[in-house]
């Protein structure tokens, strides 16, 4: 019972631990309080880790009670299964990570203790969606994950694309909102229940899975709700690296790992996740090749892995899904610092055009994006190969659609090509920025953070391999060109990327390039552009024609006076005071009269 107890107890101490620097909120030193505590939570969470790789501890659930409405049960229900117990950890530490960084990145903001509370309360609405044991509390974390990422995209609310990013967020996760309350409220009215495992044991029509499908797909950005992650990089670097990397993105994933009983054996449901995720791998991918901001290719880039893991769920391997998801934290996070301190030091310079020769002047940041970057292209044992290879390997060896895999091996290519751009364009060849620049990267504040997430990113996927258990059968072998797919396209990838990137390098930053011809961001345009213009012109037309032309001019005012003319006009022939006009009417009049 106590062993029981352990996971349970800890997760309880880290939330306790998390939320005391809540209580003084305006205290001067209020960032380095929570600097301390997302520590302190980190060491406590790795206990029940420990204790579950050494003694394979079941979950744990507890639940009390809260309220009801009419005769369903609404539960405070927390459940601590090996998901939770493996991502909880890593999270804090990224957070962690994140947040030291943060106390650097963030120190001239006036609002440093506001901005250190938003992420604060970020990380413990995470806790309680990776911890939930019913739908209510999942949603509840889901909601609030969705309004600290509004806060923190709109920081530099001043600027009107911040403001816009922000909103633009909101309403995309609104979508899936609706897909989440839809399914929540049929699970109440047929179930009388949220509970997950209740749930799981009932039979699933496929409009509810879809409507969970449809809740992951706007929080994972995947494809036809993907753009606002891009848009997502107005905020400050911290952010984009918390929030729209490893932890807050995830959590559509998470949702489909979580109610993956439900879907394992729906077939729409899988082959749905599968096409969806292998479209959204190949376009992000597509997308981040063509653009030349350094934060959005990152960007791109986290999309496209989502996709990859939404593959893993259309599988029917959510573990495998969950692998890349912990993975993926660690490298991706360390990108999004790296890009933060190569961004500070050039003067707010995001543009990988205006960068180059940077291994010089920056050689622990630019070794560390080298690392993220062979972790994030799938490099053997480095993190990101364990799972990314294993995922590639399952739908090589699985009955699966032809499409979806030819897709997911192009998008791993790309992975390669986009990620070599960012190395060759930023640290190597010679400078392209300004000359009065000064830089300086030895601040402990910049190493430390991005040195954990580096080893994180070496070790990691070695690691979670070890304590991460299977949820169905995995095949052991397979012909050698299965095997090595994966890895031959990447090392394709990269050796023409390295040609491309050679070729097109010049001396000074060149403006008209190709990228501007094969651009992709055609799908916000055509979305936010075309679609409500051509709708609202649509409207005007018809409006006015139906206002001004019909309604006014036929019917309306000038159509009454129209009507009124030929009567007034022939009144006007009859009046002109002549006496054969009066004769003729008396007569006619006359011989009216004698007839009647």
């Amino acid at each position: 019972m106590n062993l029981l107890m352990t996971p349970l107890s800890s997760y309880i101490l880290s939330m306790l631990i998390l939320i005391i620097p809540l209580l003084s909120p305006n205290s001067s030193n209020f960032h380095f309080k929570t600097k301390t505590a997302v520590k302190t939570a980190f060491f406590i969470s790795t206990i029940p880790l420990l204790l579950m790789i050494n003694e394979t501890a079941e979950t744990v659930s507890i639940s009390w009670k809260w309220f009801n409405i009419l005769s369903t049960p609404f539960n405070i229900s927390i459940q601590l299964d090996h998901y939770s117990i493996i991502f909880i950890p890593i999270a804090l530490m990224v957070t962690w990570s994140i947040v030291e960084y943060s106390l650097w990145y963030m120190h001239s903001d006036i609002k440093i203790q506001l901005f250190f509370k938003y992420l604060l309360i970020f990380l413990l609405a995470m806790m309680l969606l990776v911890s939930a044991g019913n739908f209510l509390m999942l949603f509840i974390g889901w909601e609030g994950v969705g309004i600290m990422s509004y806060l923190l995209i709109g920081w530099y609310f001043t600027r009107s694309n911040a403001g816009a990013a922000a909103l633009q967020a909101v309403l995309y996760n609104r979508i899936g909102d609706i897909g989440f309350l839809f399914a929540l409220f049929w699970l109440i009215s047929s179930h009388d229940s949220v509970d997950l495992n209740f749930i799981f044991s009932m039979g699933h029509p496929t409009p509810l899975l879809l409507a969970f499908i449809i809740a992951a797909a706007s929080k994972s950005a995947q494809f036809g709700l993907h753009p606002w992650l891009a848009s997502a990089m107005e905020g400050p670097t911290p952010v984009s690296a918390l929030l729209h990397s490893s932890t807050m993105v995830v959590a559509g994933v998470f949702l489909l790992i979580r109610i993956h009983p439900m879907i394992e054996s729906n077939q729409t449901a899988l082959t749905t996740c599968l096409c969806l995720g292998a479209i959204s791998t190949a376009f992000a991918a597509t997308c981040a090749l063509t653009q030349n901001d350094v934060k959005k290719i990152i960007a791109y880039s986290t999309s496209s892995q989502l996709g990859l893991m939404v593959v893993a769920i259309g599988l029917n391997m959510p573990h495998l899904a969950f692998f890349h998801i912990c993975t993926h934290a660690f490298f991706k996070a360390m990108l999004f610092l790296c890009s933060g301190s190569i961004i500070h030091n050039l003067n707010d310079e995001q543009d990988i055009r205006k960068m180059g020769g940077l291994q010089k002047t920056l050689p622990f940041t630019t070794s560390c994006v080298s690392v993220g970057s062979l972790a994030l292209m799938g490099t053997p044992y480095l993190a990101g190969f364990f799972s990314k290879d294993a995922i590639i390997e399952a739908i090589n060896t699985s009955n699966v659609n032809a499409w979806a895999l030819t897709l997911t091996i192009i998008a791993t290519s790309f992975t390669a090509v986009y990620s070599l751009r960012v190395i060759y364009f930023a640290s190597m060849m010679h400078p392209r920025f300004n000359v009065i620049v000064s830089i300086n990267e030895n601040n402990p504040t910049i190493i430390n953070p991005i040195k954990r997430l580096a080893f994180g990113s070496v070790i990691a996927g070695l690691i979670i391999n070890q304590i991460i258990t299977p949820t169905s059968p995995m095949t052991m072998t397979m012909p050698p060109h299965l095997k090595l797919a994966a890895l031959v396209v990447s090392i394709l990838g990269f050796i023409i990327a390295l040609d491309l990137a050679s070729i097109s390098w010049t001396k000074t930053p060149q403006k008209s390039n190709l990228s501007k011809s094969i651009n992709t961001s055609f799908y916000p345009l055509l979305l936010h552009r075309l679609i409500p213009s051509s709708t609202l012109n649509f409207s005007l037309r018809t409006s006015s024609h139906l206002i001004d032309t019909l309604w006014l001019e036929k019917v309306g005012p000038k159509g009454l006076a129209e009507l009124q003319l030929p009567p007034i006009t022939k009144n006007q022939e009859i009046q002109q005071g002549l006496i054969k006009v009066y004769l003729s009417i008396f007569i006619f009049s006359t011989l009216m009269c004698l007839i009647i």
